[in-house]
């Protein structure tokens, strides 16, 4: 699925209009997509209305594969409940066409490798996955927004 048809980069809508003017389209990270799923109140401004616009289906969230991956490893080691297996979670995210897996590719994690903004992998991956979209990242992770590696908000 092309993110979007303007050319891979989510339209901002009028910032007069909308105070927290949200892009068409953006990637979650693995800390986001978990705050919404737990009601979305550890959310800044700009990622609480990006997430309510994927719910009334007015934009699309990317989730990549990583962000999949870490989330069975948070609840595997009890870090986070998810109250139905990770499976089920997913599957459930997923009914939501605005909610959209992004598979990994090999040039994701070559552009993975060569970050260095700090050591965790699911990261750099998660980066990777926004650069290859050229999208905003949602994200509080202070290291990847100071990084500058993609746009973020939060």
């Amino acid at each position: 699925m092309a993110p979007t048809e303007s050319g891979g980069r989510g339209r901002r809508r009028d910032p007069a209009s909308d105070p927290v003017a949200s892009p068409d389209s953006v990637v979650s990270d693995t800390h986001a997509l978990l705050f919404h799923a737990a009601g979305g109140q550890r959310l800044g401004p700009a990622a609480a209305s990006v997430f309510r616009a994927a719910e009334e289906r007015r934009a699309l969230v990317y989730v990549p594969m990583a962000v999949l991956w870490e989330v069975t490893l948070l609840a595997r080691a009890g870090r986070v409940n998810l109250r139905r297996t990770a499976r089920g979670f997913f599957d459930d995210l997923f009914t939501n066409p605005a909610y959209q897996a992004f598979d990994l590719t090999r040039e994701q994690v070559f552009a993975a490798d060569e970050l260095r903004f700090n050591r965790d992998p699911f990261d750099a991956l998660i980066v990777a996955a926004a650069q290859a979209l050229d999208l905003p990242l949602v994200t509080r992770d202070a290291d990847i927004q100071e990084s500058g590696a993609v746009k973020t908000l939060w």
